[in-house]
């Protein structure tokens, strides 16, 4: 009988062949492309539903925030509640600032990247909230120093005493904001406000900004001359707010572009992380 080849089983308990070093530098190098990977996901998941980040492009909120300040700015709590009056709050500004996009660097640049499409183009403004849909404001003399108070809806909110603003923009002239819209169609505008609103028409590319806010909406209906008086009273519309910088002479503002639909609302300001020597919370009262 011919004989049959014995076929030797691994025994059960035999040690597992020992891993090369390549093996063991490629089996490593995975485990940190997972780390990283996981790390990536988790940020970008953060990014877009908890925080954003901003760069601050004016001198608007001297001295609490200032110019090329670094920040980041929490998400939850107004996607769950109304920012209330004198409260600090970041929003996508309802018009591409072509001069603020030139500020932004490469680290700005790539956070934006997981914004909506539909504010490609535009920045993040931070200002105090100062009205609130249906409100009338207007800007008074203020009896204990230069400057105006604002009044919302006849009498000061308590978180904005004590802050002074200047009377410009749609509160000088309830025309305001179509006349930077259509400037060609006020011929009789002094040569320094046609090159103003020459200037930041191209800027802001306001014309489109406005067509799209007021879209439906007539300007006269919420911006006007109280009769036998030089005041301006504004209501906000349905659907919008209106914010002002505490340091009024150098902020640009409703004052200036409008109002800002409620869904460019971004959130509130909770740290500054850079630079670093001014590192730390911020108060969004």
């Amino acid at each position: 009988m011919a004989k049959t080849s014995e076929i030797k089983s691994k025994p059960k308990n035999a040690p597992a062949p020992k891993k090369t070093l390549g093996q063991k530098a490629a089996h490593e190098a995975w485990d940190w492309i997972k780390a990283f990977l996981y790390a990536a996901v988790a940020v970008v998941i953060v990014r877009l539903f908890v925080f954003e980040t901003m760069m601050v492009p004016t001198g608007s909120m001297i001295p609490t925030i200032v110019p090329l300040d670094r920040l980041f700015v929490e998400r939850i709590t107004y996607s769950t509640k109304e920012p209330d009056y004198g409260e600090i709050v970041v929003f996508w500004t309802p018009f591409v600032d072509k001069e603020a996009q030139k500020q932004l660097r490469a680290f700005d640049k790539f956070m934006d990247l997981f914004s909506p499409a539909e504010y490609r183009g535009h920045v993040k403004y931070v200002k105090r909230l100062v009205g609130k849909p249906g409100d009338i404001l207007e800007l008074t003399p203020n009896l204990s120093g230069g400057g105006y108070s604002l009044l919302v809806n006849g009498q000061t909110p308590e978180h904005l005493k004590g802050v002074t603003y200047q009377k410009e923009g749609i509160f000088k002239d309830y025309r305001f904001y179509h006349q930077m819209a259509f400037p060609g169609e006020y011929p009789w505008l002094s040569a320094n406000m046609k090159s103003f609103f020459d200037f930041y028409n191209k800027a802001l590319d306001y014309t489109a900004a406005y067509q799209e806010v007021f879209k439906g909406l007539e300007i006269s209906d919420y911006a006007w001359k109280v009769a036998d008086s030089d005041r301006i009273q504004i209501q906000v519309p349905e659907g919008h707010y209106f914010f002002m910088g505490d340091n009024s002479p150098e902020s640009l503002d409703s004052r200036f572009f409008g109002f800002v639909p409620k869904k460019n609302i971004v959130g509130g300001p909770l740290l500054r992380i850079w630079p670093l020597n001014r590192f730390g919370p911020i108060n969004k009262q």
